[in-house]
């Protein structure tokens, strides 16, 4: 005869768990339990039975959230691992007091939540194991176990605690000002492949008609301005003002007498009205996606100065930007080591070094920085690996100092260069120590000019202020006096007319007695 669940299941030391619902806490007792693995299929298959389950689980406590607000509020402090004040009085109430905490268990389904439970309070927490399978069974028979809940309540309060959660995780997603910076330099990047496969197809098409033009520009953004200004080559170069035309974008005169020369004597192809419009019209998007791309630059050195602008002032926007973005977000990136910030950028050549057992890379996005193609082939490594390591104190202090500044920036981009004076004539650099104190030092003096400052603003805003409504109340003044005059003649011709009215309400009794 095989043996059934309530033949395994031992007594030991008691065993309560925590379940947290879109409702409320609820805290089961569980009358036997076993914790040996074996018997994990057995609780498995008990779970799926209401009967069996209810048999050895019971309701200790249920406390319902007072609103939504609060179910956010616990909620949110159960998925970071804090006890909510709301947790922490429900547990202490309902669990036994008299017995020793070493007597029973707490079962929970979180193993942060657990141990900040088993650190404040002092109660055994117990997560794995059979814990799980119990959990499982809570959740599918929670309408059940707890008396006036249904299957619609829970899905409601399920629903509208989910859609809170997310809207607040979002919401606080968006608020993140290197987002911007990271979507900035995407966008480029994607801006850069587009404008240069556009450039490739136009010098491909309009060198049909005018083959010389590609050797004597080799610029695109100039090659897509001439293409729509020259047009038809036969005709231009007939203009008066074709070599002015030329010269205001070429900015060269030997270049504009080339390119005139060209036009006159061109082995190209006789080109039509309608292929010269689709060309035209090819050129304005192409010069129209350039432009864009600088405006959007101009953006992103803005955003980096005001996100990041010891990065920026040490490694430069667009590596700086680039970092940002590979890492996830300047918090992410100023929580890096230096050695992962050195290879940010090159995991396939790591991981496949790592494979093969070769040489790790020496370094990943900073290699596009100036100091490294400044330095010798024998000091890329070292360099790269000083650099790593001011890039990553430079984003911690952006990410956690108050106010911005830019000194300790700069100070780090001076040390880099006394690193490479220091490879190639031996001249030894400042210490670290010595440098920092004097980026507090100069921070500390720009924080006292930026108070001042501020104080002037808010000084002559206010004076400004006080002008105005002095202005105003003299102009009020001014309108009541006028309405003042207004109002003094408006009643002297009133008692003008009365007398007069009088009169004649007077003469009229008279006539009527004679």
């Amino acid at each position: 005869m095989k043996k059934g669940f309530e033949d395994v299941l031992i007594k030991v030391n008691q065993l309560y768990v925590l379940y947290e619902h879109a409702a409320g806490y609820a805290l089961f007792k569980v009358k036997e339990f076993e914790e040996i693995a074996m018997f994990i299929p057995q609780v498995e298959k008990a779970t799926l039975n209401p009967v069996k389950f209810k048999s050895f689980v019971n309701l200790v406590a249920f406390l319902p959230f007072k609103s939504g607000t609060n179910a956010l509020d616990n909620i949110n402090s159960v998925s970071e691992g804090i006890i909510h004040e709301d947790l922490q009085a429900f547990l202490e109430t309902n669990l036994p007091q008299n017995v020793k905490k070493s007597k029973f268990s707490l079962g929970v389904g979180d193993a942060k939540i657990g141990s900040a439970i088993q650190e404040s309070l002092g109660y055994s927490v117990q997560f794995t194991d059979v814990v799980p399978e119990i959990l499982r069974g809570i959740r599918f028979h929670f309408h059940e176990l707890v008396k006036g809940l249904s299957l619609s309540s829970l899905g409601s309060a399920e629903c509208s605690l989910g859609r809170s959660y997310s809207r607040a995780k979002v919401k606080f997603n968006v608020n993140r000002a290197d987002n911007m910076v990271i979507q900035s330099i995407s966008l480029i990047d994607q801006l850069d492949k587009d404008i240069n496969t556009f450039s490739m197809r136009l010098k491909e098409w309009y060198s049909y008609h005018f083959p010389e033009m590609a050797k004597i520009v080799p610029d695109s953004y100039t090659y897509a301005k001439l293409a729509k200004v020259i047009g038809d080559r036969k005709e231009f170069y007939l203009l008066e003002d074709a070599a002015e035309q030329i010269e205001d974008i070429v900015q060269d005169s030997a270049k504009t007498q080339a390119i005139l020369s060209a036009s006159k004597s061109s082995m190209g192809m006789d080109i039509s009205k309608i292929d010269l419009i689709n060309i035209e019209m090819f050129t304005s998007k192409l010069l129209s996606l350039a432009d864009y791309r600088k405006q959007l630059m101009d953006y992103l050195v803005s955003r980096m100065h005001n996100i990041a602008p010891n990065l920026s002032s040490l490694i430069g926007e667009i590596v700086g930007a680039r970092l940002i973005s590979h890492a996830g977000s300047l918090l992410n990136l100023s929580k890096y080591p230096s050695s992962t910030v050195q290879i940010l950028g090159a995991e396939k050549a790591l991981f496949r070094a790592l494979k093969k057992k070769g040489n790790t890379p020496k370094y990943g996005l900073i290699y596009h920085s100036t100091f490294i193609g400044r330095a010798g082939n024998k000091n890329k490594g070292r360099i790269s690996r000083f650099l790593a390591n001011k890039c990553s104190i430079a984003s911690r202090i952006d990410c956690f100092s108050e106010e911005a500044t830019t000194v300790f920036g700069n100070k780090l981009k001076e040390q880099v260069e006394e690193r490479l004076k220091f490879f190639d004539s031996g001249v030894v650099p400042k210490k670290n120590v010595d440098v920092m104190k004097e980026a507090l030092e100069e921070a500390a003096v720009d924080a006292r000019k930026l108070k001042k400052k501020k104080k002037k603003d808010k000084k002559r805003k206010l004076a400004e202020m006080e002008e105005q409504e002095d202005v105003g109340e003299t102009e009020h003044a001014n309108g009541n006096a006028a309405n003042g005059d207004e109002v003094e003649m408006a009643e002297e011709e009133v008692v003008e007319e009365l007398p007069k009215k009088k009169k004649k309400k007077k003469s009229l009794p008279i006539a009527v007695e004679v």
